[in-house]
């Protein structure tokens, strides 16, 4: 009966004690192991300018010249749609003109102010035309004019494609540049965790939002770059076509006044005088 008294007694004793030490590290894992950071010192502007702002300098220079590119884009499909409306207009035009003339020098009159391009078509196929006047191989002097008009279909062709190479090469790098800073912010963000020792969602979301905008003004530069090229690709190739008829064209004009004679020819050339 002793023995069992002095354990009832001790077990009393121990249970106060027992109850101290497990109430102490509950206590501690209530409370937050991060320390513990002021309202005041989190970001509270997360809009894009906010935002940008607030980014790092390479992140900053990333998405500026990303907005430049955009720029870029646009100035060059208000330039460019200008330019190819004006000059497909010019050779529908011409072309429908020297379909209606049935001699070089008639064409010359109807479509010579028309379109430069048509113009040019003409003058080479005239200027050969007077050039190999002493010759008589007619086959010889239509292949002549067939390369003549060739090269100038070629070269008014790389002309009118001048300025889409830019919007190629934005649609097609933007993204990645955009990554590039995006992958950038959300270093500096990781670095900052590691610094300030906490994994707080209220202080590691800014960086990685401010990380994320590069790539969306990456996607906002690209999208419409690689539509506008497009667009002008198939537009260029319309263009190209129509010079493709009009040289066509002047050629069946010269091979129908090489065969022609001679006393006719000059009365059709003088009758287009």
């Amino acid at each position: 009966m002793q023995v069992d008294f002095f354990k009832a007694n001790s077990f009393r004793r121990a249970l106060p004690l027992a109850a101290i030490v497990l109430c102490v590290p509950l206590a501690a894992l209530a409370q937050d192991p991060a320390p513990v950071i002021g309202a005041a010192t989190l970001p509270r502007d997360l809009s894009p300018w906010g935002m940008f702002a607030s980014a790092d300098n390479l992140v900053k220079a990333v998405m500026i010249g990303l907005a430049f590119g955009s720029v870029v884009t646009w100035t060059v499909w208000l330039a460019k749609s200008i330019e190819l409306w004006t000059v497909k207009r010019a050779a529908r035009d011409g072309l429908e003109a020297i379909s209606r003339a049935r001699s070089l020098n008639e064409a010359t009159k109807l479509a010579g102010q028309n379109d430069y391009a048509v113009a040019q078509l003409l003058e080479a196929a005239t200027l050969e035309m007077q050039m190999s006047a002493d010759t008589i191989d007619k086959e010889g002097i239509k292949e002549r004019i067939g390369s003549r008009l060739e090269r100038i279909e070629a070269g008014f062709g790389r002309r009118i494609t001048r300025g889409t190479n830019i919007i190629a090469t934005i649609g097609a790098t933007a993204p990645f540049v955009g990554l590039f800073g995006t992958v950038w912010g959300i270093m500096n963000s990781f670095i900052g965790i590691s610094q300030s020792q906490t994994t707080n969602l209220a202080v590691v979301a800014p960086g990685i939002a401010e990380a994320l905008l590069a790539t969306a003004f990456g996607l906002f530069a690209a999208i419409p770059a690689v539509v506008i090229y497009n667009m002008f690709a198939r537009s260029i190739t319309g263009y190209r076509a129509l010079l493709g008829d009009a040289s066509a064209e002047v050629l069946r004009l010269a091979s129908r006044d090489l065969d022609r004679p001679a006393g006719l020819r000059r009365g059709h050339a003088a009758a287009a005088e």
